[in-house]
């Protein structure tokens, strides 16, 4: 009988204190407001990168459009002429597409791409652009415009 109330003393009961549990979840708070701001930097930049990569794709497109017809698609054709031959003048004569494999994407926000031909800034192409994050103009990081 000694023996069995020496054991249910020393032994230590199975689990962990309130103070243990928040000392835990203090530290991982902790660790957590350090990692998280350069974790979300990442997601802006791979966000960033893959704008360019997908404007790069789409002016390779362009490029192929226009040696085939002599021009560009006009703004109001739009970039869905890279899809379908153009049905609003100038008709596109030797359409050879499709000049992408599947529909024209939407920038990572989720926002259409602005094109214009003749372009603003590129008068004899065409200007091709994301309004970044917020979709509007202007705007510093991740709702900066990205031009191609």
């Amino acid at each position: 009988m000694k023996k069995h109330v020496l054991t249910r003393l020393w032994r230590r009961e199975e689990g962990f204190t309130l103070l243990e549990m928040l000392i835990v979840l203090t530290i991982i708070g902790l660790l957590a407001s350090l990692v998280a701001p350069r974790l979300f930097q990442q997601v802006g930049r791979a966000k960033e990168a893959a704008v360019k990569q997908q404007m790069a794709n789409i002016a390779l497109a362009l490029e192929q459009y226009q040696l085939d017809n002599g021009e560009y698609p006009t703004t109001e054709q739009g970039l869905a002429a890279l899809r379908t031959a153009p049905t609003i003048p100038p008709l596109a004569t030797n359409w050879q597409g499709p000049y992408l494999a599947k529909n024209v994407p939407k920038d990572p926000w989720n926002h259409d791409y602005v094109y214009k031909s003749p372009g603003a800034n590129n008068p004899g192409g065409f200007d091709l652009m994301s309004l970044g994050k917020d979709g509007q103009p202007g705007g510093d990081g991740e709702n900066k415009d990205i031009s191609y």
